[in-house]
């Protein structure tokens, strides 16, 4: 799996297109050939794949059991808008317009790397969702990993 990191301030050309930033491109894996695929996020963000990254992600989606109807409600969500896109020979890519739309982007975003992903934002979206941090981010730290085992002195090596 991938670990990507960083947050990329971007432009879109007139036709739509999107040049990877290095940074990021030298953090793609090496087993990616040409291809990523880009679909709906949370928050009305895209959320853009390394190919061998969403084939891992799609297998966990397919093995559902679509005799339930949430699992099917998911699974229709989930694949609704995924594109697969080619990285052409100058390093970019040409995001969909309805997907585009969706985000609400128009010219100016923000790529967000981490873990396996990138979430692509509008960047008056992504300005804004870093405004509305949480009053007390220790609190959310506390609730959210605050019964993993780690994270303390002992880890430190």
């Amino acid at each position: 799996m991938s670990q990507l990191l960083g947050e990329f301030e971007c432009r879109l050309d007139p036709k739509g297109r999107l040049m990877i930033p290095a940074g990021l491109k030298r953090q793609l894996p090496p087993d990616l050939g040409d291809k990523l695929v880009i679909n709906r996020g949370f928050e009305n963000c895209l959320i853009l794949y390394p190919y061998p990254d969403w084939q891992r992600e799609s297998e966990k989606v397919n093995r559902l059991n679509v005799y339930n109807k949430k699992n099917r409600e998911f699974v229709r969500y989930f694949y609704r808008g995924a594109t697969e896109l080619l990285i052409d020979s100058t390093g970019r890519i040409l995001l969909p317009k309805p997907l585009l739309d969706y985000a609400g982007i128009d010219k100016e975003l923000v790529l967000s790397a981490f873990g396996y992903r990138i979430e692509v934002w509008s960047k008056e979206a992504y300005d804004k969702m870093l405004t509305n941090e949480p009053g007390d981010f220790s609190d959310l730290a506390e609730e959210v990993m605050g019964d993993k085992i780690g994270g303390g002195a002992d880890d430190i090596s």
